[in-house]
Parts: C-alpha cells; structure tokens; sequence
C-alpha cells in the first residue's frame, strides 16, 4: 500500500477540506502559490467562510503559513491533496468509461463519489483503468505532469495554425456554463480545429472546429491547452 492510501486510512480530510485540498492542489501546480481569495472565487463560498476554515486546516496539519500569500500545503497536506485529485480523476473515468457519461456532467458527478472511495478501491480503479495520466479533460493526475508539458494555451496561438485540442483547465471544468459551451460546440480533448482569428484589442480568439466556427475570449480561451 502507498504513503497516501495509509495517510489516508488514519487521517483523512472531511469532504469540504477535500474540495479546499483539491484546488490548492491545482493552484500550488501551476502557480506554486495559494492566494485565499482565489480560493474563494473557485469554491464559491464568502472569504469569511475560508478564513474559518484555513485556520482549522492550519490545525489539523493540513497547510501552513498564513496571510494573503503565505499558504502552503503541508508534506500531509500534499499527500491528501493528490489522493483526492487521482480519486475525482480516475471517478470520471469510471464514469466515461463504464457509464457512457458526457464528460459534461462527469465534473459534477464525480464531486458526490470521489471523497466515498477507500485507497484500496482507489488502487484497484487505477489497474482495471490502464493507469490513465490525464482525466477525461486532459488535465493531469498528481505526478504526471509531464504528460501535458507539451500543450499550450490557445491564447499563444496564430491565425492559420492547426491543432488539436487536448486539455481543458480544472479551472475551467468549475464553470458549468463555459463547460456546456465547449461541449456544444464540440471544443473536447481529441477535436480537430484551426485558428481562424486572433484580436488582442478585443481578446477574442476565434476557432474553425469542424464545419462551424467558435469565438472565445482570452479569460475562456487561456484554459484550452492544445497539441500544435
């Protein structure tokens, strides 16, 4: 058994220190600060409220440090950060997989089982799964970034370039109607497109994705990673 699944046997977050953990984690990744008002934002909750709630998290052990800037996932915290994010990942593909889901809905479906999943069940998802590296989104499971490391944002892109589109944000993924956006128009890890137009005074992108168009602004379109 891993360092995490026996963590997580003795000492393991409540759901809602779950759900903080899980987007440090994504913060921590790709900013390599935690900022207590973006927290805020992401989880849609008062700052009061994850005021109240870092400070139990600095008790329990989970993070350390204090202030605007000055929060960090503790070696525990980073443990329990990374078995919930493989756990929510792995859910959505027990989900896509299995269950025929829309990855649409996968996000939101998999919030109500990821945190019910013991280590070993865990484990046992992980082999019959194939040991994926990236969620059904393409954003990647805790030590395996490198599989994305090659994917840009559709912001640093040109007119004329053609793609595929391989990832969308976890930051995207918490705003359903930006998600349900994409899917309608078919903007998904595996499609197909080019880039049709870029205007940086107005920060529109604007895709030929099959036999239709999509325009995105720059805050939607610097979620989309793509392969060049």
């Amino acid at each position: 058994m891993t360092k995490s699944a026996v963590l997580s046997d003795q000492h393991r977050p409540t759901p809602t220190v779950e759900d903080y953990l899980m987007t440090m984690h994504v913060m921590e990744r790709d900013h390599g600060e935690i900022v207590a008002a973006r927290l805020a934002e992401m989880l849609g909750v008062a700052p009061a409220t994850v005021t109240m709630t870092l400070k139990r998290m600095a008790r329990d052990g989970w993070i350390s440090g204090k202030g605007r800037k000055g929060i960090r996932l503790t070696e525990t915290g980073r443990l329990a950060a990374h078995s919930v994010t493989r756990r929510h990942m792995l859910t959505e593909w027990l989900l896509v997989k299995m269950l025929k889901v829309p990855i649409l809905e996968t996000h939101n479906e998999a919030h109500g089982i990821e945190h019910a999943i013991s280590p070993q069940l865990e484990e046992r998802l992980k082999e019959v799964l194939g040991n994926p590296q990236t969620c059904p989104h393409g954003n990647p499971l805790p030590g395996c970034e490198h599989a994305t490391l090659a994917w840009v944002p559709l912001t640093s892109l040109q007119p004329g370039q053609s793609i595929t589109i391989r990832r969308i944000h976890e930051f995207a993924e918490d705003n359903p109607d930006l998600l349900r956006f994409l899917y309608e128009n078919d903007v998904l890890p595996g499609a197909q497109a080019q880039v049709v137009e870029v205007l940086p005074f107005n920060q529109t992108l604007t895709l030929q994705v099959g036999a239709h168009t999509v325009t995105l602004g720059f805050p939607a379109a610097q979620y989309i990673y793509v392969e060049v």
